[in-house]
């Protein structure tokens, strides 16, 4: 089985590229989505969340997903230390999940596909990338903040040229450059 790792920054469009590859049959796991589940359902998660975020970061058993982001993207260490509770239950995941589908190819969206160490499980890597004003635009669009609050995330990302640099291929979502021809010659160097 081959796995296909895609990455992107915020608003880059790594969810569009995804979606192509979940249209084109092939399974795509988004590690965004399993990361919440897992830090709403394992105990273990929680109690390590609350002893590093304090015990309100949970309101009724609900994590406080607006709190969590005002105490981490601007904090790079404490960033650093949930991710480092995260990450590895992703990861795991990610594994079970990829063993339990039926194909030759996977795909694994992630934004931090290199800082969380998960292209290490990959068989190519993608990044995802899209001029910085329109990764603005389509951030304050989609999540209704600031671009203020969209910078401060950006920076406290990996740099679109150094996720270039370690990328096997890059997807450009500039709104000009159709996606599904890109993807395509991706594919053909797996075969």
């Amino acid at each position: 089985m081959k796995r296909i790792g895609i990455t992107g920054g915020i608003g880059s469009g790594k969810s569009v590229v995804s979606e192509v590859f979940a249209c084109m049959g092939i399974p795509t796991y988004d590690a965004d989505s399993a990361s919440k589940h897992l830090i709403s359902t394992r105990k273990e998660l929680i109690t390590a969340l609350k002893k590093t975020l304090g015990c309100d970061i949970y309101v009724h058993g609900v994590l406080d997903k607006k709190k969590m982001a005002q105490l981490i993207f601007n904090d790079k260490e404490m960033l650093a230390k949930v991710n480092s509770i995260i990450h590895p239950a992703v990861i795991e995941d990610f594994q079970t999940w990829s063993e339990s589908q039926n194909t030759s190819i996977v795909a694994c969206e992630t934004a931090i596909l290199f800082e969380s160490n998960m292209d290490k499980l990959m068989d190519l890597s993608i990044t995802v990338t899209a001029p910085i004003e329109l990764r603005i635009e389509r951030c304050m669009s989609r999540d209704d903040i600031s671009e203020e609050q969209v910078r401060a995330r950006i920076n406290n990302q990996m740099d679109d040229e150094e996720r270039i640099r370690r990328a096997d291929h890059v997807i450009y979502n500039d709104g000009k450059q159709a996606i599904l021809p890109q993807i395509k010659e991706i594919l053909k160097t797996l075969a």
